[in-house]
């Protein structure tokens, strides 16, 4: 009867390491997710990686190079966005997008990937749907 509750000790031990493995892991990984005006009203919210999401302002994009420059709306904030790289081709003004990076000291948030944000309907486009007819 002794030798049980060593037992049940060492599983705990083992479960309770495999837990803070686990969470150390995902700490790693995690992103948080953050508008332009939390970052506008709390700029050292987004001096850790975090996923920056909002319209892209109509005639802010510019490309220069390989470097992409544009600003992310919500709420009547902006934040300027600087992407080394290209887009996805579907990336355009006036849509929604995710970027994820860093805020600089300089204001600006340093993006790394780029993210387009899709409404959950799906379906063919206007000009791809056959018109309703009355055969029945």
């Amino acid at each position: 009867m002794i030798r049980r509750p060593g037992r049940l000790a060492l599983v705990a031990v083992f479960v309770a390491a495999g837990g803070l493995l686990v969470t150390s892991a995902l700490n790693d990984t995690l992103t948080y997710y953050r508008t332009p005006g939390e970052v506008a009203a709390d700029p050292t919210v987004a001096r850790d990686r975090v996923r920056l999401a909002g319209e892209v302002v109509p005639g802010s994009l510019s490309r220069d190079g390989e470097v992409t420059v544009f600003r992310l709306a919500d709420g009547g904030q902006e934040v300027t966005v600087r992407q080394r790289g290209m887009p996805p081709d579907t990336f355009r003004e006036g849509e929604e997008a995710v970027v994820e990076g860093r805020l600089g000291t300089d204001g600006v948030f340093h993006a790394d990937h780029v993210v387009l944000r899709h409404g959950n309907e799906y379906g063919p486009s206007a000009a791809a749907r056959p018109e309703p007819t009355d055969a029945w």
